[in-house]
């Protein structure tokens, strides 16, 4: 049987009589303590880093726990911004189509009102027995004006294509120029009257920074059917006689108010022009 992993007599002997020979022997007996101490310190101060690295470890997972749920909320939060942007958009563009729903209704409520009156009334004119008219060789045109500072990049609000969708909805818009120089104002031209009336009398802009509408040209006047002598008379009135232009007349007048319109369109754009120079000198 060994005994502390010798296997004879003679090497335990041998063992004992070096462990002897250690204690009795001051130099050696001091040598092998150092050689105990430091051990003993090693293992000290491994079991110090062991701690060390354990607390390290420990805080790096707390904090990659922390960075984990502020990223999740992060995240929560950008999604719910999202959602309530998709909200306020599908909100806004229903009620931009209730808004023009309401705003065709009423066109066609006012023409079927018109064509009632048309058919029933003594008296035939533009409207009515008072009717508004406008000259048929100018096209109407709006002129729009709002707060604008020159290092506003986006114009108070107000591009083009805004402007051409905000005004669409009471009639053809035939035409959007924005001035370049002169911040804050812009001419719009309608295919018709009645659709720059309504404009004229309904539009606002926005709610942050208004519009202020005015007529530029087209704007259609009052005036009251001239009565003859005979009609004076005899009391009667004769309402003109419709379709009395022949296909190719109908056609020619046609030409000839596209070409005034583009003339009209052109003359705006250089007035505008030398107005932006004037203005910038």
């Amino acid at each position: 049987m060994s005994v502390l992993g010798v296997s004879s007599p003679a090497d335990l002997f041998h063992q004992l009589s070096q462990a002897l020979e250690v204690l009795t022997d001051a130099a050696a007996r001091a040598a092998y303590d150092k050689i105990c101490a430091a051990k003993k310190h090693a293992e000290e101060r491994n079991n110090k880093l062991d701690a060390k690295r354990r607390k390290i470890k420990l805080d790096l997972e707390a904090r990659e726990r922390q960075a984990e749920a502020h990223s999740a909320e992060q995240f929560q939060n950008t999604r719910t911004l999202e959602e309530e942007i998709a909200r306020l958009r599908e909100e806004g563009s229903r009620q931009l189509q209730e808004e023009q729903r309401l705003i065709k209704e009423q066109i066609q409520r006012e023409r079927e009102t018109q064509l009632h009156h048309t058919g029933t009334s003594d008296y035939t004119s533009t409207d009515s027995a008072v009717g508004r008219h406008s000259k048929s060789n100018v096209t109407p045109k709006l002129k729009l004006k709002w707060k604008c500072s020159k290092e506003d990049d986006t114009n108070g609000g107000y591009s083009q294509d805004f402007i051409f969708s905000l005004l669409s909805k009471y009639g053809d818009v035939l035409n959007v120029l924005i001035s370049s120089k002169k911040r804050g104002s812009a001419v719009v031209e309608f295919e018709t009257v009645k659709a720059a009336e309504l404009a004229y009398k309904n539009e606002s802009g926005l709610t942050a920074n208004p519009l202020k509408i005015s007529w530029l040209e087209g704007r259609p006047e009052v005036i009251t059917p001239v009565v003859s002598q005979v009609q004076q008379t005899t009391g009667q009135y004769f309402p003109p006689i419709q379709g009395a232009l022949s296909s190719e007349r109908d056609y020619e007048s046609v030409v000839l108010m596209k070409m005034r319109q583009a003339a009209e369109r052109q003359r705006l754009i250089e007035e505008m022009q030398r107005e932006d120079e004037e203005n910038a000198a």
